[in-house]
């Protein structure tokens, strides 16, 4: 095409290294990197996510020498007008195939009318759709779809790209907005992401997976949320014997390509049968959750990580997924919507979909009769009570792995609750509740 300017409209890809729509951007001449603050997505976040990203925004403006082009508005009103002010000949974007995301871009291509949207790459080593069953339909489990998910590969990261920036007035990007007392993001931008990553010593990653006391998880996935490195740069540094480190990558892979198949299952039951449940209202007890005073110390200590941190650590979201739909029998969509709003990674597949699988109505499912039990969850994967003791201060007194059952001292805390709920009980109401649809 020559020396025409584009524009690269940025969405989950807030980096300038491995970035394929960056390079076709460039490959037409000058570019202008546009961030659209879409209201529609900004209303819908929590303040982690929020700042997470307005400061992740700020490195990627420094990254480009400050010609990053904010602007605040419909993207179907903003990206055109901004075509216009740069006298654009076309938008290059990294393919989005979320619900919201495929409407938004069909509404902005349409808008663009002559001016081509041009899809190149996605935030997926291998984007949702391109890996199908012999008869063209979906995966609806995981295992197989990660073995053709393997078969077919995804390409090697990018090179660098050296583009001429096109600089237009910019809208400034917004103020954090104001966080919790205490709590600390991780570094935002591109080069945290990387350091952060090079830092990871995967190797260990299969033995300390399932333990939050050891806090050895690689904490990658407030980049990946917002594309500040690429599962792809990722993958290609991983060597044959970090498999359990892949199979987690792919399972990110493996909801997006769900979500993208069955975009109502983002607010729907994928198993529809299951909608028959008999469900308890949010009340005192879903309160207590949220606030992280249920009682049992492994459940409020997750809890209380995600007001602390705007982060839970993967096997405890499990365990206070499963109390809040089979203890406390509250709908998991309540549940997906405290996660929405307060994790500073919250992506929409991941986080529907890990609840549906944890309630037992999504995809791959744990069988809803697989009820977590708190205490023994909690004795297993944090054995000293390190973890709880770090998130419940009112039992750090409480030596080992009695601090799980500290109802069971001659001397409860004084400022502990009580188990809101009996376990033993609840499940048996669970069960029964699940065999009145069977």
């Amino acid at each position: 095409m020559g020396h025409v300017t584009s524009v690269l409209w940025l969405r989950r890809d807030l980096r300038l290294g491995d970035h394929p729509a960056l390079h076709a951007a460039a490959a037409d001449g000058p570019v202008v990197p546009l961030f659209v603050l879409d209201p529609a997505l900004i209303a819908a976040a929590g303040a982690p996510r929020l700042a997470f990203l307005y400061r992740s925004l700020r490195a990627l403006d420094a990254a480009t020498g400050g010609a990053l082009v904010i602007r605040t508005g419909a993207p179907d009103e903003v990206v055109p007008a901004v075509v216009r002010a740069a006298k654009a000949g076309s938008v290059h974007i990294s393919a989005d195939f979320g619900p919201y995301g495929q409407r938004r871009d069909a509404a902005v291509a349409d808008a663009l009318g002559d001016v081509p949207l041009v899809r190149t790459g996605s935030p997926y080593a291998v984007a949702p759709g391109r890996v199908s069953k012999g008869d063209g339909t979906p995966y609806k489990v995981y295992t197989p779809f990660y073995r053709a998910w393997l078969a077919h590969g995804w390409r090697a990261p990018a090179g660098a790209a050296d583009p001429a920036w096109h600089r237009l007035p910019s809208d400034a990007i917004p103020d954090d907005p104001v966080l919790p007392d205490g709590l600390v993001l991780p570094e935002a931008g591109e080069a945290a992401a990387l350091a952060a990553w090079r830092a990871y010593a995967v190797g260990h990653y299969a033995e300390v997976r399932d333990r939050p006391d050891l806090d050895q998880t690689s904490r990658m996935s407030p980049y990946l949320k917002w594309g500040a490195i690429h599962p792809r740069t990722m993958l290609a540094e991983l060597t044959e014997s970090d498999e359990t480190f892949r199979r987690e990558i792919a399972w990110r892979e493996f909801y997006a390509a769900v979500l993208h198949a069955w975009p109502e299952s983002a607010r729907d039951y994928f198993q529809p049968a299951m909608r028959a449940m008999k469900w308890s209202k949010p009340g005192a007890d879903f309160d207590a959750w949220r606030a992280g005073r249920t009682g049992y110390p492994i459940v409020d200590a997750g809890m209380r990580q995600l007001l602390g941190e705007g982060w839970m650590h993967n096997r405890v979201r499990m365990i206070v997924a499963s109390f809040l739909v089979k203890d406390l029998h509250v709908e998991w969509q309540h549940g997906a919507r405290h996660f929405m709003a307060h994790l500073v990674d919250a992506d929409l597949a991941s986080n529907q979909h890990g609840w549906q699988w944890t309630a037992g109505t999504g995809t791959d499912a744990s069988p809803y009769y697989r009820v977590f039990n708190p205490i023994t969850q909690g004795i297993r994967f944090d054995p000293a009570g390190d973890y709880v003791r770090r998130w419940v201060p009112e039992l750090r007194a409480i030596a080992g792995k009695a601090v799980h059952e500290p109802w069971q001292l001659d001397e409860p805390p004084a400022d502990y609750p009580a188990p809101i709920v009996d376990h033993a009980a609840e499940r048996l109401v669970a069960l029964e509740r699940y065999q009145q649809i069977r």
